[in-house]
């Protein structure tokens, strides 16, 4: 992985998103409660793990200070009843036995460097490897397994929680000493919202993002392979047998759809998409289609779609 930038951090990437059950608009907007703090375990160097508790909007949300998790997220279907949309786990040893990022904020860096290793203003980094030959999500001890402070906030009519963690200048194989904040706020609409900020004191590489799985039928209700999912993309970058992506960077043009409805996540195609087997991409023969990034996602069962928001 070769870069030549000499600032590579010094901003902040906002995402989100907003429970709609389908035929009913977005969830109802209610008062936002103050965020409520109780222990949930501790780790086995006696660090106390917390857990806090928000609701806004008709949303309902539970995050960990352990690797910022969102262990449950709850929205109303289209008959109003609440379901956990997210996985996760009951108790902490769980997570920390054998979670695979369930619900974790992922950092330094989201996603494989091949080997490990990464050349910078032309000096070679070796990073911590878990996965085979490769540093995925990064390191042994990414951001998902550290315990982050966490600084509750009501803004207006929004709450939420503002979550920081600092990386050491060498952590994981990193160079600098990073400072990253995560903002997750609840809107009075029901909408989570995610921002990130990092800042640091020289030159390295920084990627995060959330790993939150997603069953929008409700966690436990049975496979998501009756989801309906829509790409707001017309390329895709492929990768080889290792999960990465060619030494070019080029990008691969997807086949042009035929409609504009989303395709299932698994099965056969729907009306009016291509099955598709894309070369040497990570996925298997699947369904593509022209995406509708209003519904990025749906459950047909419970008519739960969330939305990108703003």
């Amino acid at each position: 992985m070769e870069l030549s930038r000499r600032t590579v951090i010094a901003g902040a990437a906002a995402a989100g998103i907003a429970a709609t059950a389908a035929g009913t608009g977005t969830a109802h907007a209610t008062g936002g409660r103050k965020p409520v703090k109780e222990l949930f375990g501790k780790l086995a160097d006696g660090t106390k793990v917390y857990r806090w508790s928000l609701e806004n909007g008709g949303t309902r949300m539970k995050v960990l200070s352990y690797g910022g998790i969102v262990q449950s997220l709850e929205i109303p279907d289209r008959r109003g009843r609440y379901a956990n949309v997210s996985l996760g786990f009951g108790d902490l040893d769980d997570y920390v036995a054998s979670s695979p990022y369930f619900g974790a904020l992922i950092g330094r860096y989201g996603n494989r460097i091949d080997s490990g290793r990464f050349t910078l203003d032309g000096r070679e980094y070796q990073l911590s490897v878990n996965d085979g030959d490769n540093s995925l999500h990064g390191g042994a001890q990414g951001f998902d397994k550290r315990v982050w402070d966490v600084e509750p906030f009501a803004h207006g009519s929004d709450v939420g929680l503002r979550l920081s963690y600092t990386s050491a200048d060498g952590e994981m194989g990193y160079p600098g000493t990073l400072r990253a904040t995560v903002t997750y706020t609840l809107t009075r609409r029901g909408d989570w919202r995610i921002d990130y900020e990092a800042t640091t004191d020289k030159a390295t590489v920084v990627n995060l993002t959330s790993h939150v799985y997603w069953n929008l039928a409700g966690e436990g209700s049975g496979t998501v392979e009756d989801h309906e999912l829509s790409i707001a993309a017309s390329r895709y970058t492929p990768t080889d047998a290792g999960l990465i992506p060619p030494a070019s960077w080029r990008r691969s043009r997807a086949p042009p759809s035929t409609s504009a409805a989303p395709s299932r996540s698994a099965g056969t195609c729907g009306p009016g998409t291509r099955s598709w087997s894309p070369p040497r991409a990570s996925t298997t023969t699947g369904c593509w289609t022209r995406a509708s990034p209003a519904a990025p996602s749906t459950s047909p069962r419970s008519g739960t779609a969330p939305r990108a928001a703003p």
